[in-house]
């Protein structure tokens, strides 16, 4: 079955396609405004089906976005921080023919799936996926299928304990100290006062980023009982000191509490995906195949 996935992220946006979860075309171009951005979408998805006809897509979105099939706004951007989004439908203009199956999850969700299948997640049952980039987005499988709800989690926007002396205030506009409002690209510009990327991996200043990600991470553990967090997007993926950091400082946040999660277990627990950055592509495909 060939199938288009649309990675549709705040930063960029990737459209792909091809058959059994392999990308064999790629066509990739900046997030821009919705009209320019979902424009090109549609041209994309219309040159791969002239080549091979596509026979569903799947769409990997940032959100937050509405994922009941039954709802009027079904694939609709809700109220998101990145301008002019708001509002918007990404589902009208991947419908390139009539007829054409589309199915719509979170970007995160979506490679939590292809870690999950295909990844660094592969044999785990309870799994989640964060991204640390634009913004912070995590995606969560029980039983290898995504949560949905009301909604769906919205990982970023929880407010973790804050290190003392920390007076930071965080960037998020809705919450501001929000863990996104903490450690996301723009917060970490906004904290060291220059592009993140810039920062040598053992500046001291990234323990600081590791203990606020590492709050976020006890809290995940105890909730969901994951077997395997993968941490991808580009702050995680660019500075692997991080992840390092948290796995010293976990056992001690959580306390010895759970005895099944020692140093060893967190290590296996907490991992870089294997994927990188085809995670979501790959995964928006995948959410075409089902």
């Amino acid at each position: 079955m060939r199938v288009a996935g649309v990675e549709l992220g705040g930063t960029k946006t990737v459209v792909v396609a091809g058959s059994g979860g392999k990308i064999e075309q790629r066509i990739q171009f900046p997030t821009t405004s919705p009209g320019e951005t979902l424009a090109k979408v549609s041209a994309a998805l219309r040159e791969f089906d002239a080549v091979i006809p596509i026979e569903a897509v799947g769409i990997a979105s940032f959100g937050p976005i509405r994922l009941d099939p039954m709802a009027a706004d079904y694939g609709t951007i809700l109220a998101t921080p990145k301008p002019g989004w708001t509002g918007v439908d990404v589902v009208g203009p991947a419908r390139i023919k009539a007829q054409l199956p589309i199915i719509v999850d979170t970007d995160v969700n979506a490679a939590a799936i292809a870690e999950h299948r295909l990844g660094a997640a592969q044999g785990c049952a309870n799994v989640i996926y964060l991204t640390i980039g634009t913004g912070l987005g995590g995606g969560v499988l029980v039983e290898g299928i995504p949560v949905h709800g009301v909604l769906h989690p919205e990982i970023g926007h929880i407010r973790t304990r804050r290190a003392a002396g920390d007076v930071f205030p965080g960037t998020c506009p809705f919450h501001k100290d929000c863990i996104e409002g903490l450690i996301s690209g723009p917060a970490l510009a906004a904290r060291f006062g220059c592009d993140p990327s810039t920062i040598d991996p053992d500046d001291g200043r990234w323990i600081q980023v590791a203990s606020d990600l590492a709050e976020l991470l006890a809290a995940l553990i105890l909730t969901h009982s994951p077997q395997r967090i993968v941490l991808g997007g580009g702050v995680s993926i660019g500075q692997p000191a991080i992840i390092r950091h948290v796995v010293k400082i976990l056992p001690n946040l959580l306390a010895g509490y759970l005895t099944d999660f020692d140093a060893e277990r967190i290590k296996d627990t907490i991992v870089g995906p294997k994927l990188m950055e085809d995670a979501g592509p790959v995964g928006a495909m995948l959410l075409a195949l089902r």
